[in-house]
């Protein structure tokens, strides 16, 4: 887990602050305070990738949709196969339906 060199009370506060967020509002509120825009983009086109590469898209059909670069869509693949399951764990929260 790479986040496990980050982990401590600042980060575990973060955490907490998200946890207590109540609505799509509060979320726009505080990450547009927290983060870049860029970075919110980043953020959002991660899961958007993730939802793509579940579904079945192809990288040139991911990359064409979401604006990702190559390098973007391998990493998220790469923690889909290899990571903690949190981007399955999310989209199956979502009922993301996969593409047949």
């Amino acid at each position: 887990m790479q986040i496990e060199k980050l982990r401590g009370e600042a980060l575990d506060e973060l955490f907490d602050a998200i946890l207590t967020l109540k609505d799509r509002e509060e979320c726009y509120q505080f990450f547009d305070d927290l983060c870049t825009v860029n970075e919110i983009q980043s953020l959002s086109q991660r899961l958007q990738v993730a939802k793509m590469i579940k579904q079945g898209f192809t990288y040139a059909t991911i990359e064409k949709k979401s604006g990702a670069s190559t390098a973007t869509i391998s990493r998220v693949k790469r923690s889909l196969q290899w990571g903690n399951d949190a981007y399955t764990m999310i989209l199956d929260r979502l009922n993301v339906e996969t593409k047949e």
